[in-house]
């Protein structure tokens, strides 16, 4: 019998820390807002990304492919969710821009290790940015979500020449949805 004088276990500390802690979502804002300021006066070529209207977990991003890379010269537009435990989770980025690439999906979705089981809490919006932008150029053929891509990769004139038809018909749908949407 517990002290209350009921037939039920008192709690123990080991249930007690299962327990959700509260979220303090000023803190996390605070440090999306620094991210903000801090990406927004570096200087790293070809990544931005900005907070969706007063939405501060919710960020579009623009990544443009690196020179030297078959990606020079295109430009991808990405969403950034992020939840209320980060940085102690990491946010779900996802290409919005079709990305023919065999660590992207037909979804959008990235097959990169930082935005999965080797996130830690020290990377932030910058970093995140940085390394997508360098996998676009530096593939992670091992896992690729896109076997088509990934067998592609080694043959860089044709894989070349591929991307860039995709991202014009890509252009082309763009368009067309817009005429849809505007007419």
């Amino acid at each position: 019998m517990n002290s209350l004088g009921g037939d039920f276990p008192a709690a123990s500390s080991k249930n007690a820390k299962t327990q959700s802690q509260p979220v303090d979502h000023h803190s996390v804002s605070k440090r999306l807002q620094s991210e903000l300021m801090k990406l927004m006066t570096s200087s790293d070529p070809g990544v931005s990304a900005f907070p969706e209207g007063d939405n501060i977990f919710s960020w579009v991003g623009t990544i443009q492919g690196s020179a030297g890379t078959v990606y020079e010269g295109l430009t991808y537009k990405l969403s950034l969710k992020f939840p209320s435990d980060y940085p102690f989770k990491p946010p779900t980025v996802k290409f919005e821009t079709y990305c023919f690439h065999p660590n992207v999906d037909q979804f959008g979705n990235i097959c990169l290790d930082i935005l999965k089981d080797k996130w830690s809490s020290a990377y932030d919006v910058r970093t995140i940015l940085l390394s997508i932008q360098s996998l676009l150029g530096e593939p992670n053929n091992d896992s690729p979500l896109n076997g088509h891509a990934a067998a592609l990769w080694p043959h860089q004139e044709e894989y070349q020449e591929l991307l860039h038809k995709k991202q014009l018909l890509d252009c082309r749908s763009q368009l067309e949805d817009d005429r849809r949407i505007f007419n």
